[in-house]
């Protein structure tokens, strides 16, 4: 059997050995536990570089987790996380990236890959390539496409629904906001902000075809002080949510404002919805192609025939 070589490959690859597994002995497909997964995958399929040790050990502040090649240089390899985290979404998140360290570059990094805590957030290419790729594979291993549409039809876009999905797939809230926005035709934006200024954001396509972004990390952005996150007088560990006239958000349009404020990091954790009927295309690029059908999709059909 050839093996994938790709991120969103391997997920679906394991996804569909663990969807398989689990209506074979009727248990819940989800959460995805990913030790037990990574550790018997590798035993049968790499049984001369298996993963033997997965567990949480002291790491500096700064990272998360690691993939580590055995001290002993028997060809095994260990994937620990930072003991230090709380979050069980954000722990399971970790191991299912350092996973996809071990599946895509561990031949590339034979002497291991650390990865800090922003590395686990960047879904793109800012922290480099290898760091993406196994943000890619970790969201598709644990937020499949196909269950994922299936939560969030004909529902209503609200933290509530976030949660929903973070306590699904065991993830951060972050991660299941980030999953969505990576899919959705809404337009909308996540938020991300600490000590009262913007650590960084994301917009989905659909909003950022109307020119509707921050560059937060080029420049110091301060929280827009009419803003529930930007505001004084709210308790951390609490949450509200607002509709703000034009003006207090970028793209001087009416707004819907969620946001958290977490107890855990000290931060704010903030989705905004925008209308739907947005202003046209600022950048003058045709983005209105059909998006690609995406590789979950190919995956089924190909394995359905022609009976899609």
């Amino acid at each position: 059997m050839k093996l994938p070589s790709s991120p969103k490959g391997w997920a679906i690859h394991l996804s569909k050995l663990v969807k398989l597994f689990h209506e074979a002995h009727g248990l819940d497909r989800f959460p995805i536990k990913v030790a037990p997964l990574a550790m018997e995958y590798s035993r049968q399929v790499f049984p001369d570089a298996s993963i033997t040790l997965v567990e949480g050990i002291a790491l500096s502040s700064q990272f998360d987790g690691m993939l580590m090649p055995s001290p002993r240089g028997e060809g095994e390899w260990g994937i620990v996380y930072n003991n230090a985290i709380q979050s069980p979404g954000r722990i399971n998140f970790t191991l299912a990236h350092e996973l996809g360290h071990y599946l895509l570059h561990r031949h590339v990094s034979p002497a291991g890959i650390q990865c800090s805590n922003r590395a686990m957030l960047d879904w793109r290419s800012e922290l480099g390539a290898i760091e993406a790729e196994a943000n890619t594979f970790a969201s598709f291993l644990l937020m499949p496409l196909d269950d994922l549409r299936s939560q969030i039809q004909g529902e209503d876009i609200s933290m509530d629904l976030m949660r929903h999905l973070s306590d699904r797939y065991e993830v951060s809230i972050t991660a299941a906001i980030l999953k969505w926005l990576g899919i959705t035709d809404r337009r909308a934006m996540l938020v991300i902000g600490k000590n009262g200024f913007i650590d960084w954001a994301r917009s989905s396509d659909a909003l950022m075809k109307s020119g509707v972004f921050y560059r937060a990390r080029q420049k110091i952005t301060p929280l827009p002080e009419l803003s529930l996150a930007g505001g004084k007088g709210l308790a951390i560990g609490t949450y509200a949510e607002t509709k703000h006239s034009r003006g207090v958000w970028p793209g001087d349009e009416d707004v819907h404002e969620m946001t958290i404020f977490s107890p855990a990091n000290e931060m704010t954790i903030t989705l905004l919805l925008y209308p739907n009927d947005g202003p046209d295309n600022r950048w003058g690029v045709d983005f209105d192609e059909p998006r690609e059908w995406d590789t979950y999709d190919q995956f089924e059909a190909g394995n359905q025939g022609t009976s899609r």
